[in-house]
C-alpha cells in the first residue's frame, strides 16, 4: 500500500467461502464461527517456535534490491475474464520513477500464471524466473528521478480460491439461476496470483486503471469511478474503471455477475459523497433494505475517524460469491442480507445482531487498511485491531457508550493467545488471529487509560489525517497514540502485540490496605487501571512489577474488583488464580 479481511488470514483477511450458503448450514454457533475463521491462520505458520521461511517468502515479503531501486506510480491493468475455461489474460503497464541506480526489475507474478513477454520503449526485455518472481534485464537508460513504464503481457489459469481469501484467487462461482459470478480476493497470498505487479505493501501507485473484459452477460465491478463501457466483437464487454487515489494492490478487484445497480448520496465531512450499490439482479429489493446501514456507518466513522479517504473514488458494495473484503471504495459483500456475521453474533451479547457485520467490518478498512496501511504483512494489526475495534465504535455510535463496551468485552471469549500478534518482518507473514479480538481489546484499554473520550476521538481522527493515504510502520502507530496521549504507551503496546500474555494485577487485602503489582508483563511495565478502592466507585491505582499499596474503603473484600473494560486478569495472592 503505499509508497492495505477480513480476515482473520484479514478472517479482515476478508473471511470468503465460493458458497457461504453451503458453509452457513455447517456453522452452528459463534464460537464455531470463530474457530473456523482462524483456523486457517492457525494453521498457516503453527510457529511453534521456531518458524520456517523460504528464500521465496523473502522475495514476497522483503523489499529486496531489485525492488528498492524504483517506485511503482502508475499500474494500467488491462485483463479479460474467461469464465469457459477458467481463464484469464492480458497486461499491465507498469509505470514508476527511477529513486537509485537501476539495476534487474523484480515484478511479481504467482505460479501458473506465464508470463508471455516484457517490453519498454518498443523493445522485447529479457528476464529469469524465480518461482512467483520474475527478474527483468532493462535495456534503456534509467536515469535517476525519470519515469519509465514497463508492459508485461500474461495469460493463464490463474490459482483457484476455494476458501478465498486464505488460499487466494479467483473465486469462480454461479448465482441461485445457475448465472457466472466470478470474483478475486487475495489478501496476504498477494495481488500477483492474478496480475502482474511489485507485490510489496509498502509501495503503492498514485492512481491506477483497472479495464476488465468480461461475457456480454455479465457486468463487472471494480474499483473507483466506471470511466467507459466498450462491446467488442467477440460478444465480451470492457468495463474500464478508474481509481484517482493510492490503492493497495490486494484491493484491487474483480466482481463479474448478472449486477443491478442503485445509488445514493451521503452529504459527509468533505461534501456529497457518492454511494453505489450493486446487487446480484434477484437481491435488489433485499439490498435496498439492509444497504441503508451504510449512511449511518458511515456517519458514525466519520465522526470518529475523520472524513471518507475516498471521496474522489466514491464509496461501493458489490455484492460477492464470498463472505467480504476491504475492497477500496468497492467493498466487497457477501453476508446474505442478514445483520451479525451470517445472522450470528460473535459477542453473545445480542449487540451484533442490531447490524450488518460485513458492512461495517469491511468498511473500517476504508480508513483502516486502505488510507492508513501497515508496510510489512507483520504489522497487520494496524488494520484489524483497529477494524475490530470499529465493531465497539459503531454499536456506541447506535446504542450508546456501555452497549459498545459490553460488545468488544464480550468478544474476549474469542481471543487464544497462542502466538503473538505480530509476526515476523520482511517474510509476508501475518501474525496471529488475535489481531482481531485482542487487538480490539487493547484498543478499548488504551481509552480507559487516556480517560478522555474527545481526546481518544481526536488521536483516531489525528491518526487519520496525519497518516492518509500513506503506508506506516506499527511503531509509528504507536508512538503517535503515545505522544497525542502525553502517556508512554510502549510497554502497552509491547505487551498486547508481542507477546501472549495478558497483565494480571496481583492483589493482597489485609483490613483496610490493598497491596497490589502487576504479574505476567513485560520487563517495565506500568500500566494504569481503574479498581474499586470505595464502595460502587472505581478508582485508577498505578501499579508496577513491584508491590505497592492503597487504602480501601470496602464493605467487604469482595466487593473489589478491577474495572472490566480493562482487558487484564485478576488474582488475589493468597487464592487460585482467577479466570480472565
Amino acid at each position: 500500500m503505499r509508497g492495505r479481511v477480513l480476515a482473520a488470514a484479514r478472517f479482515n483477511r476478508g473471511w470468503l467461502l465460493p458458497d457461504m450458503r453451503r458453509i452457513t448450514l455447517l456453522l452452528a454457533t459463534a464460537a464455531e464461527v470463530a474457530t473456523f475463521l482462524l483456523a486457517p491462520v492457525a494453521s498457516l505458520s503453527a510457529q511453534q517456535s521456531t518458524p520456517r521461511f523460504t528464500h521465496a517468502d523473502t522475495l514476497r515479503g522483503s523489499n529486496t534490491p531489485e525492488r528498492a531501486w524504483w517506485d511503482a506510480t502508475f499500474y494500467d491493468l488491462h485483463v479479460k475474464v474467461n469464465p469457459s475455461d477458467s481463464s484469464i489474460s492480458g497486461w499491465n503497464g507498469i509505470t514508476y520513477r527511477v529513486l537509485g541506480k537501476a539495476r534487474e526489475m523484480q515484478v511479481d507474478l504467482q505460479v501458473p500464471l506465464a508470463v508471455d513477454s516484457m517490453v519498454q520503449d518498443g523493445r522485447t526485455l529479457g528476464f529469469r524466473r524465480d518461482g512467483n518472481a520474475f527478474f527483468v534485464s532493462l535495456k534503456a537508460p534509467q536515469p535517476v528521478g525519470q519515469s519509465k513504464t514497463v508492459m508485461v503481457f500474461y495469460h493463464g489459469r490463474p490459482r483457484v480460491a476455494t476458501h478465498a481469501p486464505w488460499d487466494g484467487g479467483f473465486v469462480w462461482a454461479h448465482d441461485s439461476l445457475g448465472h457466472s459470478w466470478i470474483a478475486t480476493a487475495c489478501e496476504g497470498l498477494g495481488a500477483s496470483v492474478w496480475w502482474p505487479n511489485k507485490d510489496l505493501e509498502a509501495d503503492e501507485p498514485d492512481s491506477q486503471r483497472v479495464a476488465i473484459t468480461v461475457p456480454d452477460s455479465l457486468i463487472n465491478v471494480s474499483n473507483g469511478r466506471l470511466r467507459s463501457t466498450t462491446h467488442n466483437t467477440d460478444n465480451t464487454t470492457t468495463y474500464e474503471w478508474f481509481v484517482q487515489d493510492p490503492i493497495n494492490n490486494y484491493d484491487v478487484a474483480v466482481n463479474a455477475a448478472r449486477y443491478e445497480h442503485f445509488g445514493d448520496t451521503y452529504n459527509g465531512e468533505s461534501g456529497p459523497l457518492t454511494l453505489d450499490f450493486w446487487p446480484l439482479a434477484y437481491n435488489l429489493e433485499r439490498a435496498k433494505s439492509q444497504f441503508a446501514q451504510a449512511k449511518p456507518m458511515l456517519a458514525c466513522f466519520e465522526h470518529w475517524f475523520g472524513p471518507y479517504p475516498w471521496y474522489r473514488d466514491g464509496y461501493k458494495l458489490v455484492e460477492t460469491p464470498h463472505l467480504g473484503m476491504e475492497h477500496q471504495s468497492a467493498v466487497a459483500y457477501g453476508n446474505h442480507y442478514e445483520n451479525g456475521y451470517l445472522g450470528r453474533d460473535l459477542s453473545k451479547t445480542g449487540w451484533g445482531l442490531k447490524w450488518d457485520f460485513i458492512i461495517v467490518h469491511e468498511s473500517a478498512h476504508e480508513w483502516f487498511g486502505n488510507s492508513l496501511t501497515a508496510q510489512d504483512h507483520a504489522d497487520m494489526w494496524i488494520h484489524e485491531s483497529f477494524a475490530n475495534y470499529a465493531e465497539n465504535l459503531y454499536t456506541e455510535c447506535q446504542d450508546g457508550k456501555a452497549a459498545g463496551a459490553a460488545y468488544v468485552i464480550g468478544t474476549r471469549k474469542l481471543i487464544k493467545n497462542d502466538k503473538p500478534i505480530v509476526g515476523h518482518f520482511n517474510v509476508n507473514d501475518e501474525g496471529s488471529g488475535d489481531m482481531y479480538y485482542k487487538g480490539g481489546n487493547m484498543l478499548h484499554t488504551i481509552r480507559q487509560i487516556v480517560n478522555n473520550d474527545e481526546k481518544w476521538r481526536g488521536i483516531l481522527r489525528g491518526l487519520n489525517k496525519t497518516f492518509r493515504h500513506q503506508v506506516v510502520s506499527g511503531k509509528q502507530v504507536e508512538s503517535y497514540i503515545s505522544t497525542q496521549a502525553g502517556i508512554d504507551l510502549s510497554k502497552v503496546f509491547e505487551e498486547y502485540l508481542t507477546t501472549t500474555l495478558v497483565p494480571v494485577l496481583e492483589y493482597r487485602i489485609t483490613g483496610s490496605t490493598l497491596s497490589y503489582r502487576w504479574s505476567d508483563v513485560v520487563p517495565g511495565f506500568a500500566m494504569p487501571v481503574k479498581v474499586s478502592l470505595s464502595d460502587n466507585v472505581t478508582s485508577f491505582i498505578y501499579p508496577t512489577e513491584q508491590w505497592k499499596t492503597a487504602k480501601l474503603e470496602l464493605k467487604s473484600p469482595e466487593s473489589f474488583h478491577v474495572d472490566e473494560n480493562f482487558y487484564v486478569g485478576s488474582r488475589n495472592a493468597d487464592q487460585p488464580v482467577a479466570s480472565r
